[in-house]
């Protein structure tokens, strides 16, 4: 497609060209109903086909068990720091959280509203450059869950493992490496992301729930924020966000047609090397922003010598088709924002870019 830019953005972020191609074609008249797919009603049979579709394919792909319930819901991985504890927490009941950067201490801000959270370990002395390591944990025994964000978008982090919590259920963040990679799900009792990262456009979230974390939420909370009222729904308790569903469908058919998840993460794995290869051969030039062993395959953070030339590289990038290089307002650094939609020519491209403005500016 003409005039397109290799899209490096945090989110929302690239999303596959042959998937905006089949929107595009599928406008204004769906599966000849004479109406775009916003148009449908959420009711219709053209709609339930979409939405049945999506999560069939979420399940089928991420490998998500039969005990665990798939739910389309909106607000935002932000919303969900507050849901989850509002449905798990309360009558003397206690969680954990290990905080890796800012999504997780926003996380443990609202736990604290609603019951008692521990920061079971935290990375924050260090400006979050690493995940903390298992011997680092000072977990609680009677901990509800453990919360966990798996990939931090502004440092550049990303747990290579989960952590072991003596049989404590994890509850992760996932909005930023959801189904980039294959997961056990036995850890878990709860997963949330915001698609508009890795799984299709905003406006939607995915909660993929444990049935007992469903049955054991509080019944003293608005009925709309209980997870048994979506799942009990199918996520249609309310209107949902059809047309971003219908594009999430897209994006998990493309996924599929790739060859899965084994597939995807192979790819992610590519990208990650390619680009960390070139950051660590040229290290007198480019300086990695977070340890090694930390280091995230979604998005790779680093440094210039100087600010000025950072600058200079985020213009210099974009004039020459690289748009959303510029790291989070709150770090700085050189951000590469590398999700499952983004093809590995457009890290080739970079890293080819890389080398010229290092021997140019160096």
């Amino acid at each position: 497609m003409a005039n397109r830019i290799w899209n490096f953005n945090p989110g929302p972020a690239t999303l596959p060209l042959p998937v905006l191609e089949k929107a595009k074609a599928d406008l204004p008249n769906y599966d000849n109903t004479g109406m775009a797919v916003m148009e449908l009603s959420h009711r219709s049979k053209q709609y339930d086909a979409i939405h049945k579709d999506a999560l069939s394919l979420m399940r089928g792909l991420f490998g998500v068990p039969d005990n665990f319930k798939i739910l389309f819901l909106q607000g935002g991985a932000s919303l969900q720091f507050a849901q989850v504890p509002m449905n798990l927490l309360g009558d003397g009941k206690s969680a954990d959280y290990i905080i890796t950067g800012n999504w997780s201490k926003k996380a443990l801000k609202e736990a604290k509203i609603q019951g008692t959270a521990n920061v079971a370990a935290t990375s924050e002395d260090t400006k979050f450059d690493r995940i903390p390591a298992q011997n680092e944990l000072n977990l609680s025994g009677d901990a509800v869950y453990c919360h966990i964000t798996s990939n931090n978008t502004v440092a550049g982090t990303q747990f290579q493992t989960f952590p072991e919590t003596n049989g404590v259920p994890l509850i992760a963040d996932m909005s930023s490496d959801i189904m980039s990679r294959q997961i056990d799900f036995s850890k878990f009792g709860l997963i949330y992301a915001g698609a508009q990262k890795n799984l299709g456009p905003s406006g939607i979230t995915v909660v993929i729930i444990r049935e007992d974390f469903i049955n054991a939420g509080r019944e003293d909370i608005p009925i709309i924020l209980q997870y048994r009222t979506q799942a009990d729904k199918d996520s249609l308790y309310n209107t949902p966000p059809t047309y971003s569903i219908y594009l999430m469908k897209l994006v998990l058919d493309w996924v599929q047609g790739l060859g899965g998840l084994q597939a995807m993460e192979r790819r992610n794995k590519e990208k990650s090397d390619l680009l960390y290869g070139m950051i660590d051969e040229m290290s007198d030039f480019y300086k990695g922003a977070v340890e090694k062993d930390s280091r995230s395959l979604m998005n790779v953070t680093f440094r210039l010598p100087s600010e000025d030339l950072e600058a200079k590289f985020v213009a210099d990038g974009l004039a020459a088709g690289f748009g959303g290089l510029k790291g989070h307002r709150s770090v700085g650094v050189i951000r590469v924002s590398m999700y499952n939609a983004l093809e590995p020519q457009g890290i080739k491209e970079l890293t080819a870019f890389m080398k010229d403005f290092a021997k140019k500016n160096g």
